[in-house]
């Protein structure tokens, strides 16, 4: 391993991978050949983008039933705000548990594979016991020490999200998310979950300031070395503020020109509010890249 250098890690994440053995979701999914779009559900009070508008069950099922109807491949169902840029109010167990019982099995009789957006290992073992197929830790299995062991016990395909407690513009950020990816996967591997259930995501908007999330963009090919899926949420996301004054429902423009950039990159999965604008223009980018 090339110490200190972002190309010797990597190297040695894929080194120390568990050998794949069978199929599995996340592999039947990518063998669509084109981006994946998973749409967004929060059944919060608090989610910076639609925070409340989907809390009641009833508006959260027919959101659901929207976005599967729009061509979601994935839908994302979380209870506990993770609110980007702070102030997201922690739930506790129950509570989260309580906001998802009477949703998340209509969502998963739409037929279309769940993922549970949660940092907690025990709501992640209830949901996929009620038929999630998807764990999306936002702190990339490094917060809640079980998360690992539920995630490989259950089989289940894992997005590792790149987090921090802060933002801090001194940082080299693409540096930082490939040390962080890789303190995750050794985790990932120790608790033996293969890399092909692995997808990773650089958390744009996590812990950066606007200008690390557009980097992260930019320089999305620099984590193609892991060889796993990459995964973008840029969706509504407060960068694209930064470059046009907006409120998060004013973002459409701006998280479908982060998403399709971020295919060209070679994201495999775009996580999105908006579906079938998105979808449309994929589809769109798709046919153009297929004529030139």
């Amino acid at each position: 391993m090339a110490e200190g250098t972002a190309t010797g890690l990597i190297q040695h994440a894929a080194a120390s991978s568990p050998a794949a053995t069978g199929d599995s979701l996340l592999v039947r999914l990518l063998a669509k050949k084109r981006p994946l779009v998973m749409g967004v559900l929060n059944v919060t009070p608090d989610s910076f983008s639609d925070g409340g508008r989907f809390l009641d069950p009833r508006a959260a099922i027919s959101q659901a039933e929207r976005l599967a109807t729009e061509g979601a491949d994935i839908l994302d169902l979380g209870a506990e705000s993770t609110r980007p840029y702070g102030g997201a109010v922690r739930v506790p167990l129950d509570e989260e548990r309580q906001r998802l019982d009477p949703v998340l099995p209509a969502v998963v009789a739409l037929g279309l594979p769940v993922s549970i957006d949660t940092i907690k290992a025990a709501v992640a073992a209830w949901a996929l016991e009620a038929g999630a197929a998807i764990v999306n830790d936002v702190w990339g299995l490094q917060r809640d020490p079980d998360m690992a062991r539920v995630v490989a016990e259950h089989g289940a395909p894992v997005i590792i999200m790149h987090n921090r407690d802060a933002a801090d513009s001194a940082i080299d950020i693409v540096r930082d998310v490939t040390e962080f990816f890789s303190r995750s996967l050794e985790i990932a591997w120790s608790a033996g979950i293969h890399r092909h259930r692995i997808a990773l995501d650089p958390g744009i908007g996590f812990g950066k300031t606007p200008e690390q999330s557009i980097a992260c963009i930019a320089r999305l090919h620099e984590f193609a070395g892991f060889g796993l899926p990459l995964l973008i949420g840029a969706s509504r996301k407060r960068f694209i503020a930064s470059v046009v004054p907006s409120q998060p429902m004013e973002r459409l423009g701006g998280s479908i020109a982060a998403h399709v950039l971020a295919v060209e990159n070679g994201a495999a999965i775009v996580r999105v509010h908006d579906v079938a604008p998105t979808a449309q223009a994929l589809a769109v980018a798709a046919a153009i890249r297929r004529a030139r």
